[in-house]
């Protein structure tokens, strides 16, 4: 060996270690080019792994624009519809064009939009989403008022509205319907009203089309030490057609009246600030039934939608011997209570196993870590030491979620039919690579079956719904501590029931097309709900009168449940939410790549167009004919503002900002591009580092060269 002294740092190389180094330092050079060639193609956009926050310029504390916003929701029967009026008021001196970025349910189908100016009502018309984008840009420029309605995601929308006069205001009404979510005999309705910041992971900016895919779903902050903003008010009219008992909202004070056989429910405080979702809550005042069918006649077409409970035994079974992997989230957006949540629940969930089960522990941020190497038998010495690491949990770094599922399907016993294996995820969901997620589920979940638990006040439903759909499980939210408890004892209780396997569904009588097509397994109180276009009331050669049969297997048991369609009360509503049960339809099968992009692409923008709805090929946009703002006269445009979800915790989320706000009022900041702490690597890190290398490996062989008799 021999002695050489690199920009100040002596080392002793060998031939073979002086070989190494070179081949690694041409390792992170070619790396380092590489990032920086991919970073060319996405235009230099904010720093990869960058939560994209908008910079604002100007010096105003706050946007010009002021928003509030009215919901007012009506529940008959299984479905809600609910019409949102969204006041856009310019109280600056320029004309004004904004952008707001809000959350609708993953399962809403939204078809109309208004927008009213004065006395004047201009209605929005159903469009390819191009050509809503266009219309709505040539009459921003020629000065004449317009709405966008755009879809981001599934349960993420965008508002845009232009041409706002000084001191006016412009109200965006739109509206949609949803199905009400009935579980364990509790029905339940949650209205979004804050879009969490989403993690953007910096490998998915691959191109300009991910980057502004990224921008998109983001939107500018408010810090919650300077206050809040987006007051929202709330009545809901409840007629389910049954009395109504327990009616309860564990998110917000409520107050509640008569009114003949309805009630009317209104927010206590009259308004809130939007940063937490609304969730209501109630049971039937007597025994319920287990079949629900409704109908909706429209366009020539019979729609029905069947909601039914099967009899998934009132008992629960010996608990068999599980494979359980617990994944939890303590990334940065889980700062505050989440994470308090996210722990809690994962202790109750540790001390359910018993010394027959196998179970193991990861946790991600930006990082990850797998508590054992596999899978191990649950003393109670090994339960001890999970105890102990969940305990010692800091919420802290970027999301990225997709190393810790892929690690958490990995199967070492997957012809193990004696054992089931469950994951349950612990998180608030907010990433933006939903379709990763699913695909990755859909190509290697095997045997496993995965839980989703969405834990705070605003978490991302749309990911964690098709997570567990996609890998056979259940969604359950914990919106608060004082629901961990009674949430997982929930959740725990029915993976120890058995589920009703191989569920089919048919309609005699009637040719239909039903959707999902493939029906999921049910776990106890859960109910299936079944969604149909009769195509031709009866066919010749069909039996009469139709009739809907679902059947499967509970435990090892055949069971099967039939009636009559012409039982069916009227259901309004029911035929969009059958197109946007097909719009979601069609997008899984997309991300699960069963089917091709364009045949996805037309199969949506048909559903979209013939059924008014907005989907991710199809906009609603609404254009006043007459201009308004004078020639010359200067346009303000703005992103309004959001604020952070209740329960998160600002300085930990953006802790990598260098104590930058985004949008700090009192100072009167503009809001900037703030930083999740990094997981990309860094091209000229990697390249300084190869130069090094470099330098070194050469040093070290012209040494031994010199070394050498001529």
């Amino acid at each position: 060996m021999r002695s050489l002294s690199v920009a100040g740092f002596r080392c002793r190389l060998s031939a073979p270690a002086a070989l190494f180094f070179l081949l690694l330092a041409f390792v992170l050079l070619a790396a380092g080019a590489a990032t920086r060639a991919q970073d060319g193609e996405t235009e230099k956009p904010a720093e990869a792994g960058a939560l994209i926050l908008h910079p604002r310029r100007g010096g105003a504390d706050l946007p010009a624009v002021r928003l509030g916003t009215h919901v007012e929701v009506t529940v008959t029967g299984a479905v809600a519809r609910t019409r949102i009026v969204q006041a856009f008021r310019n109280t600056g001196r320029d004309w004004a064009a904004a952008t707001y970025l809000y959350p609708l349910p993953e399962d809403g189908a939204v078809d109309s939009l208004k927008m009213v100016i004065g006395q004047r009502i201009v209605v929005g018309e159903i469009r390819r989403r191009e050509d809503a984008a266009r219309i709505y840009e040539e009459a921003k420029a020629e000065g004449r008022r317009a709405a966008l309605v755009e879809q981001q995601r599934p349960n993420m929308f965008v508002n845009k509205v232009a041409n706002v006069a000084p001191g006016e205001t412009v109200l965006i009404e739109i509206q949609y319907q949803s199905p009400v979510v009935h579980r364990r005999g509790e029905y339940s309705l949650r209205i979004p009203l804050v879009v969490g910041p989403r993690y953007v992971p910096p490998r998915t900016l691959t191109g300009k089309a991910a980057v502004d895919d990224a921008v998109a779903v983001t939107a500018p902050l408010l810090d919650p030490k300077h206050g809040k903003i987006n007051p929202v008010s709330l009545e809901i009219r409840l007629q389910p057609g049954f009395p109504v008992a327990n009616l309860a909202s564990p998110s917000h004070p409520i107050s509640v009246e008569r009114d003949g056989e309805a009630r009317i429910v209104r927010l206590a405080e009259g308004e809130v600030p939007a940063d937490r979702d609304f969730v209501l809550g109630w049971r039937p005042a007597a025994a319920e039934t287990t079949l629900g069918l409704f109908r909706e006649r429209l366009a020539g077409s019979d729609y029905l939608m069947a909601v039914l409970t099967p009899p998934v035994g009132e008992r629960r079974r010996a608990v068999g011997r599980r494979e359980m992997v617990f994944v939890i989230d303590n990334s940065g957006s889980m700062a505050g209570d989440s994470i308090d949540q996210a722990k809690a629940s994962l202790g109750h969930a540790l001390t359910t196993l018993t010394p027959a089960d196998r179970f193991n522990v990861i946790r991600f941020d930006d990082t990850m870590t797998e508590l054992f190497d596999r899978p191990v038998a649950a003393t109670a010495a090994q339960v001890a030491v999970a105890q102990r690491f969940t305990e010692g949990l800091e919420a802290d770094g970027g999301t990225e979620m997709l190393p810790a599922l892929k690690e958490a399907l990995v199967d070492d016993t997957p012809a193990d039919s004696q054992r089931l294996r469950q994951i349950i995820f612990l998180t608030d969901g907010e990433i933006s690579n939903e379709a990763e997620m699913l695909a990755e589920i859909g190509a290697r979940r095997g045997r496993s079956r995965v839980f989703m638990v969405g834990i705070g006040s605003a978490p991302n439903s749309y990911l964690m719904t098709h997570m567990a759909e996609v890998g056979r499980g259940t969604y359950t939210h914990i919106g608060d501590v004082a629901e961990v408890t009674a949430r997982m004892t929930d959740l725990l209780d029915r993976l120890a029931r058995p589920a009703v396997t191989g569920l089919k569904a048919r309609i005699d009588g009637a040719a239909a097309e039903l959707t999902p097509g493939q029906l999921p397994d049910l776990y106890a109180g859960e109910p299936l709900v079944v969604l149909a276009r009769l195509t031709d009331r009866r066919p010749a050669g069909m039996p009469s009168p139709a009739r809907l049969t679902v059947s499967g297997t509970i435990g090892d048991r055949p069971w099967s449940k039939s009636i009559d369609l012409g039982e069916a009360v009227e259901g309004p509503g029911v035929a969009r939410l059958w197109a946007r049960r097909k719009v979601g339809e069609t997008e899984l099968a997309l991300r699960l790549g069963t089917l091709d992009y364009e045949e996805a692409e037309d199969r949506i923008a048909r559903l979209g167009l013939g059924f008014g709805l907005v989907t991710r090929e199809t906009s609603l946009v609404a254009v006043d004919r007459t201009p308004s703002r004078p020639k010359g006269a200067r346009l303000t445009e703005e992103e309004l503002p959001l604020n952070l979800p209740k329960g998160w915790d600002f300085d930990t989320l953006f802790n990598g900002a260098g104590g930058r706000a985004p949008l700090d009022v009192g100072a009167g900041q503009t809001a900037e591009a703030m930083q999740l702490p990094q997981t990309a690597t860094d091209a000229a890190a990697l390249m300084r580092g190869g130069l090094v290398l470099l330098l070194i490996g050469l040093g070290g062989l012209a040494a031994l060269r010199r070394r050498r008799p001529a």
